[in-house]
């Protein structure tokens, strides 16, 4: 029996499954996924189906384009032209499926690997019970006659930093976004969601842009989490791991096993 956990698969469910195989994941393991299950890629409904069928074999927290295809579901966005999600809008079984995503937090933490996964990471001002607690505020809007409107006010860059007397939207907005965008954070502790690159170039002042995990953080279990392509699935964190290397651009998608910390690569 082992755990392992993937990034950003986003729809290349040919090379989850090829990468599945090549770990002999079997029914007694249990894979984590850190967020984007879907979009970009060729088969995002097939990729949710598939989640979805290993039940309790699988844990999932949502990322920024899981919630986008929730808000698009909720009537509350639009497709882009980049969005590759009309099929699971169209499916057959549309309803359940988004249910059963709509049901997942912005948190997984296990205790036992002393490990927690986000889509994005966790941002040094929380530690992890305030990350745990601030995932269930969200949770609970999205299981709540409130989601439509989360969905409506979701998008935006605005609060960029946290502080504890954020109420309403503001609150869960910011919440979302530490959760499921953050990459830098500025010197002065501000999200910068506007820049995606590498953590070495900006086309900011770079001195005034840190990745979030160069900050002190006050989370010190395990991390792993997605979001961040230009990575490479390097942080120079033993600890915080990036679990995303491109894999819907082209690059690899990554797994790695929990109980031992090794990694594990599939051309895409």
């Amino acid at each position: 029996m082992a755990s392992y956990a993937v990034g950003d698969i986003q729809g290349c469910l040919d090379a989850l499954k090829a990468l599945l195989s090549k770990v002999g994941f079997s029914s007694a393991d249990t894979l984590w996924v850190a967020g984007d299950l879907v979009n970009r890629g060729p088969s995002s409904l097939e990729t949710l189906r598939f989640i979805k069928s290993l039940g309790h074999q699988s844990k999932v927290v949502l990322g920024n384009h899981d919630l986008h295809l929730l808000a698009l579901n909720s009537k509350d966005a639009q497709l882009k032209s980049s969005d590759t999600l009309y099929p699971i809008l169209a499916a057959h079984d549309r309803t359940p499926l988004l249910a059963w995503l709509q049901a997942q937090p912005l948190l997984h933490y296990d205790a036992e690997f002393d490990t927690v996964m986000t889509h994005a990471g966790v941002p040094p001002c929380w530690n992890l019970q305030q990350a745990q607690a601030h995932a269930q505020e969200l949770q609970n809007v999205l299981q709540s006659d409130k989601a439509t409107s989360f969905f409506a006010a979701m998008y935006g860059n605005q609060p960029d930093l946290w502080h504890d007397s954020l109420a309403g939207m503001d609150r869960f907005r910011c919440i979302t976004n530490y959760f499921t965008r953050m990459r830098f954070i500025t010197s002065q502790g501000r999200l910068n969601l506007t820049y995606s690159g590498k953590p070495d170039a900006s086309t900011d002042d770079p001195s005034l842009l840190l990745p979030w995990f160069d900050l002190p953080n006050a989370v010190t279990s395990r991390q792993v989490f997605g979001h961040w392509a230009a990575l490479q699935g390097e942080t120079g964190k033993e600890h915080i791991i990036n679990l995303d290397m491109g894999c819907v651009w082209g690059g690899r998608l990554k797994l790695i096993r929990l109980d031992d910390g090794h990694c594990f690569s599939i051309g895409c």
